[in-house]
């Protein structure tokens, strides 16, 4: 029953992160919202109709916050049914001019961020043999793009993390989905691309929809990776 799950979002503040809290506690779930400001996670709660919503603030860069946090929450809310890996970030211009303090935050972020958070509940989820965890990867983790090449070095190194544990968990019952989607229509892309060619990306409840329906436990079957792409970029 999804009404009893305690569903965990990273980069909870904005864009496909609020869609799943929303939809997530539309279905009467326990969602915590993770993300660094605290405003925007409280925007994202102050929707919710229902009082079952936890806010935390997160770096996930930070493996000693990341570790301090989850078991805060574990404290206050019990185990982690669902762990969302949704926080990242773009830096996007030709390889030679991509700074090393973009570099770090992509790699910080996006990578290690990702694997910080789901060693914090790999142990937990193994000794109940249950639990998923969704990685928002993007297409980025799945082709080399021009002025994206820190970028996509980022997400293959998720793509590889998350292909290698659902190796290590094949004889658990913990379901892994990796997504991979192109551009939605977020603040992501403001400095990016044109008013116009924002227009065009993918709506971001959309998206929500397409990866709740696959993450749904079904009788003999799981889905360990979908690929949502945009028709215009």
């Amino acid at each position: 029953m999804m009404e009893s799950k305690h569903v965990v979002i990273t980069g909870a503040g904005s864009g496909l992160g609020a869609s799943l809290a929303l939809k997530y506690s539309e279905m009467g779930c326990h969602v915590t919202l993770l993300g660094r400001t605290f405003s925007k996670l409280r925007h994202v709660a102050d929707k919710m109709e229902s009082d079952k919503v936890s806010v935390y603030t997160l770096d996930v860069s930070s493996p000693e916050e990341v570790s301090s946090v989850f078991a805060q929450i574990k404290e206050d809310n019990g185990n982690i049914d669902i762990l969302v890996n949704n926080a990242g970030v773009g830096v996007f211009d030709v390889a030679e001019n991509i700074t090393s303090d973009s570099v770090d935050q992509m790699i910080d972020i996006n990578l290690k961020g990702t694997i910080y958070c789901t060693q914090a509940v790999l142990p937990e989820m193994k000794e109940r043999n249950e639990g998923t965890i969704i990685q928002v990867i993007s297409t980025a983790g799945k082709k080399g793009k021009p002025s994206e090449s820190v970028y996509c070095a980022s997400k293959f190194g998720v793509r590889g993390f998350t292909e290698s544990i659902v190796k290590e968990l094949s004889d658990t019952d913990i379901n892994v989905l990796a997504a991979y989607m192109g551009g939605m229509k977020t603040s992501f892309w403001d400095d990016i691309y044109t008013e116009e060619e924002i227009k065009h990306l993918m709506d971001p409840d959309d998206v929500a929809d397409i990866i709740l329906a696959n993450v749904k436990a079904r009788k003999y079957l799981t889905v360990p990776e979908i690929v949502i792409k945009n028709h215009k970029i």
